[in-house]
């Protein structure tokens, strides 16, 4: 299995033959792309930052939920780094099931899950010359205590 976590664009093919399944009658792909405003500003590039390892175990710990909680046969993830450009895709997601109903619900279960749990920050860089951090996700969660 790859890795969830990488620094170079990320490619479909590897993901869509890491997850071939003859079982699966439905594939659903999320490509996640910078987009060129957020909140009126507009937006020129997005600097993605993770803790790799954190990151990487709670994208894998998703994947096991999303394949559980919908009896989907598959389910992949990838999370790119680095600053991207306008259009260029941040997160993937590709999950095969035996249906479309249930694929559909776990995609859409798998992204909303990495955008409130893994250790991702984002930087918006505006047209300005200004940039900022997006509200991001903290190391501990709201009802846990830090060790």
């Amino acid at each position: 299995m790859g890795r969830w976590i990488v620094d170079s664009p990320l490619e479909l093919e590897p993901l869509l033959r890491e997850t071939e399944d003859p079982g699966s009658g439905a594939l659903v792909i999320f490509y996640g792309t910078v987009r060129n405003e957020n909140e009126g500003r507009p937006v020129q590039a997005m600097t993605y930052e993770a803790h790799v390892a954190l990151a990487e175990k709670t994208l894998n710990e998703i994947e096991a939920e999303t394949l559980e909680k919908f009896g989907v046969r598959r389910c992949r993830i990838q999370h790119r780094i680095g600053t991207l450009q306008l259009g260029e895709p941040s997160v993937l997601i590709v999950v095969r099931g035996g249906h479309r109903t249930e694929a559909y619900a776990a995609s859409r279960y798998a992204i909303d899950e990495v955008k409130q749990r893994a250790a991702i920050w984002k930087e918006e860089h505006y047209a300005d010359g200004d940039s900022r951090y997006l509200d991001g996700v903290p190391l501990t969660r709201k009802d846990e205590t830090p060790a």
